[in-house]
């Protein structure tokens, strides 16, 4: 029997993935694993008991992902899970901050009298805005999110330049042979007059957008931010706004300062707000934490390498380890020396840690998993039968 806690309220989509071998709910103690949507988990005491840690969603910042490293938790995300849901809140924003709609609709709000048709005619002027046929839209991350934006302006006629230093296989594959491929930031902060940002928040992209950046972007260049707030540094952004360098910025992340801002759409982090995105994600992480469960295999991780691999032979001991040279020859001779012959393994590293499956056929007792557990370099062992 695994036991799986919710921190949130998680969509019934993801929750009938879990069979009768399972315990699940809010209250469950001593999890096996834990999904979570937003909560906070950074003063969260973790259990020893706590193997994984599903995100239904894309961003982890609310995961103490060291911590959970440290600990031999995986952490998994969803990524692509909510990627149609962001990519039409994003073209949304485009025509948005584009042609002045909600200043408008907030202006006839306000009309009265029995000439209100020609009260529009006169003050329409002032919501004149740019249609973005023919512009050039900058897509910074070609993830599943990106891809999605960058083929679907390509289809409304704008002129797309894509820029992603670590564009993977899968994404060029689904991206458009006539999205332009930007060499650098300076390519897309210097040609493009709308800007949508699509990577995650890491010490290396945090305010990437800032005022040194915009200094080289084009004069009313229009700004879109629905990856996350850090991205962008907030009082640079007010700067540009009021200085007119930036047209208008949309953001699914508002810093305080930004509310009620000229020239501001400040949404209320939409993003993946829809029933098909929270069942999707509800889905994908169920299936990530019943594969590591049940099969011990990792995917879509954001701290653990992917090892996958089918099983064979009558059980499969998985290790968590330091990324630390012979660890797998002291393991696989402890393994061999309880009798335990090795049918198959597989083995991949992520910057200092490492994760191992050996398929044996044998009896694998708690001496012997407990004498893994013992090397040094090794975190966390455990066996599925």
């Amino acid at each position: 029997m695994y036991k799986i806690q919710y921190l949130n309220k998680i969509s019934p989509a993801g929750t009938a993935c879990f069979g009768d071998n399972y315990e699940t709910g809010e209250n469950v103690q001593t999890p096996d694993a834990i999904m979570v949507r937003s909560a906070s988990m950074h003063e969260r005491e973790l259990p020893e008991t706590l193997l994984a840690i599903a995100r239904a969603g894309a961003g982890v910042n609310n995961i103490p992902l060291d911590k959970c490293s440290e600990k031999g938790i995986v952490v998994f995300n969803t990524p692509g899970a909510n990627a149609n849901a962001v990519k039409e809140l994003v073209l949304c924003a485009l025509f948005l901050t584009s042609r002045k709609i909600i200043p408008g609709i907030e202006w006839c709000k306000k009309l009265t009298g029995a000439d209100v048709a020609k009260q529009i005619e006169k003050g329409k002027s002032q919501f004149v805005g740019p249609e973005i046929f023919g512009k050039k839209l900058g897509v910074i991350g070609l993830g599943a999110i990106g891809v999605l934006v960058a083929n679907a302006a390509k289809s409304l006629g704008m002129e797309v330049y894509g820029y992603d230093p670590f564009l993977s296989v899968d994404s060029a594959w689904g991206l458009s042979r006539s999205v332009k491929h930007a060499h650098s930031l300076d390519d897309i902060w210097e040609n493009c007059d709308y800007i949508t940002i699509h990577v995650p928040q890491t010490p290396d992209t945090k305010e990437m957008i800032n005022a040194e950046a915009m200094d080289k972007m084009k004069q009313g260049v229009r700004v879109l931010n629905f990856a996350r707030g850090g991205l962008v540094n907030s009082d640079d952004m007010m700067q540009a706004l009021h200085s007119g360098k930036i047209s208008a910025y949309a953001t699914d992340f508002p810093a305080p300062e930004m509310i009620g801002a000229e020239n501001v759409i400040a949404v209320p982090h939409l993003g993946a707000s829809t029933p098909e995105s929270e069942d999707n994600c509800a889905r994908m992480a169920a299936n990530e934490l019943k594969d590591y469960l049940e099969n011990g295999n990792i995917r879509h991780s954001v701290n653990m390498p992917a090892v996958s691999m089918p099983r064979a032979g009558s059980g499969r001991i998985c290790l968590l380890h330091r990324n630390v040279p012979n660890t797998i020859s002291k393991a696989a001779g402890k393994v061999a020396g309880m009798g335990i012959n090795i049918e198959n393994m597989q083995s991949k590293s992520r910057k200092e840690y490492a994760y191992t499956i050996l398929d044996v056929t044998g009896v694998v007792t708690q001496q012997a998993v407990d004498g893994l557990c013992s090397l040094e370099e090794v975190i966390r062992a455990r066996v599925i039968r």
